[in-house]
């Protein structure tokens, strides 16, 4: 299996991560070329720098690349992770992952198996191992679909307050028509800043969640059941 290369942008980000603090600038290499995580292990090693953190570093770094959002009026809706194993999860990696899974998340969760697919699942919240020429991919995504409908309902409900506005000015009604127009355009905004305020909060959680299980899965050495079956 042919190695990832790194070009000297992901080089300097990954020895940057892999001390925690400035460092000299790592040697210039071509773009095309790159180096391999071994090459820069070996790099590593004559600074001081455990081959253990270099590989975790780019293990962060290839997390962060597989990293996404969906954004409802430039709002942060939905997260999305994937990270590419390089290997194939065995059974038992898999169901120690659903555990870990229904702890992180607080939630059982329904499992699926279809040939070499699987998934955990918990309303919105999806997991996805799916296998690919080099091994298994890991996929998370998520969407806040309560904060999602609350600010739809919110924008319903001020839509509503514009037609009624409009039908009682028309009609010579203001008068009458205004404390119900006041009442609907204020749970109109009570509803999109409901959903509004929750969404950062909730987008940086779910982000440090899935960066974690990715991070723990993808550094874990491989282990096989007895048998020796894998997914």
């Amino acid at each position: 299996m042919t190695e990832r290369r790194y070009n000297d942008k992901e080089i300097a980000a990954i020895f940057r991560a892999a001390t925690e603090g400035p460092q000299s600038r790592p040697p210039e290499v071509p773009h095309e070329e790159g180096l391999t995580v071994s090459e820069l292990q070996a790099i590593g090693r004559e600074v001081g720098i455990s081959p253990e953190a270099v590989a975790q570093a780019a293990q962060a770094l290839e997390i962060r690349r597989g990293s996404g959002s969906r954004t409802f009026l430039g709002l942060p809706i939905g997260v999305a992770r994937t990270v590419n194993l390089n290997r194939r999860l065995s059974d038992h990696e898999w169901e120690r992952l659903v555990v870990k899974l229904r702890d992180v998340f607080n939630a059982r969760g329904v499992t699926r198996s279809e040939g070499s697919l699987r998934q955990w699942t918990n309303g919105n919240l999806q997991v996805l191992l799916e296998p690919t020429d080099t091994g298994h991919r890991l996929r998370f995504r998520t969407v806040h679909g309560a904060a999602r409908a609350s600010i739809g309902a919110g924008f319903a409900a001020l839509g509503v307050t514009a037609t009624v506005a409009v039908v009682s000015a028309i009609g010579g009604h203001m008068g009458d028509a205004l404390p119900g127009i006041a009442f609907l355009f204020a749970a109109g905004v009570a509803m999109i800043a409901s959903g509004a305020l929750r969404l950062p909060r909730w987008a940086r959680l779910r982000a440090r969640q899935m960066d974690a299980l990715a991070a723990e899965v993808a550094s874990a050495p491989a282990t096989r059941p007895q048998d020796g079956s894998t997914v």
